[in-house]
C-alpha cells in the first residue's frame, strides 16, 4: 500500500515505486503485486524488487501481469523499431526497459547477435519467460544467438542464453559506418548505441576539419568524422584496449591510417599538454563516462564537467564546434548546460548553443519518467 501520494505519477507512466513510499512489506523478488492507495483503490501492478525500488510497475490498468502482457509489449517494441531504425543500420536497441514499459529489460541487436540485459532481481527471476518471449521476435529479425547479461559492476555475468556464440569482436553497420566492438567484454551491451544521432551529426560536420575525439572508447565518433572527410582525427582514451579497438574501427571503414593519430592518455592530462603546445581543433567531441553514478556524486560531477568544457573551449579554433555530452541520468539538462556555462566562464568566452538532442527513437523515453531522459548532447560554438 502506498504511503505517499504517487497515484498521478504512476498513472502518467512512472515505472518505479521506491520502497520508502510503500508500507513495509516482505515479499520475494519477482512476485506480482497490486499496489493500492490509502483508501484501498487500485494504483498499479508490477513486480517486487529487492533494492531501493520496491516495485517496478508494469501497468496502471487493472490487468494481469504475466507472459501475455510481456509478449505484447515486446511485439509492440519490435513494431516501433521497424519504423524508426534508419537504413544501413544493423545495430539498434530492440527493448529499452522502462521506455518500452518492460522495466529492467534491455535488448540490443548487433547484426545476428542479441545482447539481453536484466536489471534488478525481479527480472532475473523472470529470465526464462523473458528469454522465451524475446526469442521468436529476435529469430524473426535474423538473430541466431543471444547473450544474457546480469548483475552490476563487479558481479556482472555474461552467458550464452541460446543459439550460436557471437563473433568477437563483432562488426556492425550504423547509417553506413562500420562500428567494431565486443558484446562479450564491452561496456553497456557492447557499444554505445544511444549516440547514433551524434555520430551521424559529426559525419555531417567533419568535412575538412581537424577533429579531437575524447573518451573515444572504440572510436565511433572518430570513424564517423573520418567518413565525413575530416582532414585529421586525434583519438584519445586512457584504456589501451579501447584505443586498439578504435584503430580497428578506423581500418574497418577503409580510412587512411595517416589521417588518424591514436593516443593512450588521460584526457585532462592530454588537454593540459595540448593547451601548453597551443594546439587547436575545429571539432571537439567530449563524451565522458558517467561522472555521476548516483545522486551523492552529482556536485562533483558538475564541477568535472565545467573543468572539461572549459579545457575544450580553450582548444577550439576560430569557428570551431564543441559537441559536449553526458550520459549521467542524475544530471538534468539544465544542470549540464549550467556546467557548460561555467566552462565558458573559465575559458573567458561566450558560447552559443546550436543544437540539443538526446537518445535516438529506438531508446524511447516516457514523458512521465524524466529519469529515463538520461542522455544529453549539446553542439556549441564560441562567439567572437
Amino acid at each position: 500500500m502506498l504511503r505517499k501520494p504517487l497515484r498521478a505519477a504512476v498513472a502518467a507512466g512512472h515505472p518505479w515505486i521506491f520502497r520508502d513510499a510503500l508500507e513495509p512489506f516482505e515479499l520475494p523478488a519477482g512476485r506480482v503485486v497490486t499496489v493500492v492507495d490509502a483508501r484501498g483503490a487500485f494504483v498499479g501492478r508490477g513486480l517486487v524488487d529487492d533494492g531501493p525500488i520496491g516495485v517496478r510497475v508494469w501497468t496502471a490498468q487493472d490487468e494481469a501481469v504475466g507472459e501475455p502482457l510481456l509478449r505484447r509489449r515486446i511485439e509492440t517494441a519490435a513494431a516501433l523499431r521497424r519504423r524508426v531504425v534508419p537504413p544501413a543500420t544493423s545495430a539498434y536497441r530492440l527493448l529499452h526497459g522502462e521506455g518500452d514499459r518492460i522495466p529492467g529489460v534491455v535488448c540490443d541487436v548487433y547484426g545476428t547477435t542479441a545482447s539481453i540485459q536484466l536489471d534488478g532481481a525481479a527480472t532475473v527471476v523472470w529470465r526464462e519467460p523473458i528469454l522465451a518471449a524475446t526469442r521468436p521476435v529476435l529469430e524473426g529479425l535474423g538473430v541466431v544467438g543471444a547473450l544474457l547479461r546480469t548483475g552490476r559492476r563487479g558481479t556482472k555475468l555474461v552467458e550464452q542464453a541460446w543459439g550460436e556464440p557471437p563473433a568477437d569482436p563483432v562488426e556492425v553497420v550504423e547509417c553506413g559506418t562500420t562500428l567494431v566492438g565486443s558484446v562479450l567484454r564491452g561496456q553497456k551491451t557492447g557499444l554505445f548505441l544511444d549516440h547514433r544521432t551524434g555520430r551521424a551529426r559529426v559525419r555531417e560536420l567533419a568535412h575538412g576539419a581537424r577533429v579531437l575525439d575524447l573518451y573515444a572508447y572504440v572510436g565511433g565518433f572518430s570513424a564517423s568524422a573520418g567518413r565525413g572527410g575530416a582532414s585529421h582525427v586525434d583519438t584519445v582514451d586512457v584504456a589501451p584496449e579501447a584505443i586498439a579497438a578504435a584503430g580497428r574501427t578506423w581500418a574497418s571503414n577503409h580510412l587512411d591510417p595517416t589521417q588518424q593519430t591514436l593516443h593512450v592518455a588521460d584526457v585532462p592530462e592530454f588537454l593540459a599538454a595540448a593547451q601548453a603546445q597551443r594546439r587547436t581543433w575545429d571539432l571537439i567531441i567530449a563524451d565522458p563516462p558517467s561522472f555521476a553514478p548516483n545522486e551523492a556524486s552529482k556536485a562533483a560531477a558538475l564541477r568535472s564537467y565545467a573543468l572539461l568544457h572549459g579545457a575544450c573551449l580553450r582548444l577550439l579554433a576560430p569557428g570551431g564546434l564543441l559537441l559536449a555530452a553526458s550520459c549521467s541520468s542524475h544530471v538534468r539538462a539544465a544542470e549540464f548546460e549550467a556546467a557548460l556555462a561555467q566552462g565558458a566562464a573559465r575559458a573567458r568566452c561566450v558560447v552559443q548553443v546550436l543544437e540539443r538532442w538526446g537518445a535516438p527513437p529506438d531508446h524511447p523515453r516516457l514523458l512521465g519518467f524524466p529519469e529515463g531522459d538520461y542522455l544529453k548532447a549539446v553542439l556549441a560554438s564560441v562567439v567572437a
